[in-house]
């Protein structure tokens, strides 16, 4: 596995065969990107970065690769329309902890909300689930999120063709949670049947870890 220098992005890359590698192994042959002299053309590279870096020396960039985003086929169906029972909003509690609940490590805390199909927005940036845990009696602060193994998404509807579904947030509460009051929150995005995207959040009760 090889790094990025310092200074630059970050950059990883697992595996890159030889020469005599990606000729004699399919599997290797199959982990290349570029072809047989795909290890060749990095080394190359790498020597013109690490020189450029040493002595200070602006680098070219070269060409940007195409932008083939528009010619990418999906297999999957769109999202039509996202909607909710009457009297309920995106992001609404359905099945909520019981108030004044008390959790130890271990336990699985579980709330389920109304929802909207997750590719409306994939959230890059954010997350569909948090724990978020009170300090000082009165700020709201990020615990755990989607990228944690102990927090588990899953998103379904009630029906293969129902505009309307679920997201259920599990949390295994792990060994090194620290005591205090939580609460599990869900993000989304919706879709209308027009095709605008609104964004929406909602949380649950909070719940003590002792």
């Amino acid at each position: 596995m090889w790094c990025g220098f310092d200074k630059m992005k970050l950059v990883a890359k697992i595996y890159s065969p030889s020469y005599p590698s990606h000729c004699f192994e399919i599997s290797d042959g199959a982990s290349t990107l570029y072809g047989p002299h795909t290890l060749s053309a990095y080394i190359q590279e790498f020597r013109k970065l690490g020189a450029a870096l040493i002595n200070g020396r602006p680098v070219e960039p070269g060409l940007q690769p195409p932008d083939l985003l528009d010619k990418q086929i999906s297999l999957l169906t769109p999202v039509v329309l996202d909607s909710t029972p009457s009297g309920a909003k995106f992001g609404k509690v359905n099945s909520d902890v019981a108030l004044n609940s008390t959790f130890k490590r271990g336990d699985m805390v579980t709330v389920t909300f109304w929802s909207a199909c997750p590719r409306n927005d994939l959230l890059t940036e954010g997350t569909f689930a948090l724990v978020e845990t009170l300090q000082e009696q009165k700020t709201w602060v990020p615990a755990y999120d989607d990228d944690d193994f102990c927090l588990r998404f899953i998103w379904s509807r009630p029906s293969k063709l129902s505009p309307q579904s679920h997201a259920t947030i599990e949390w295994r509460i792990p060994q090194s949670a620290v005591s205090g009051v939580y609460r599990i929150s869900h993000f989304g995005a919706a879709k209308a049947l027009l095709g605008s995207i609104s964004h929406f959040t909602g949380s649950s009760s909070a719940f003590v870890v002792a």
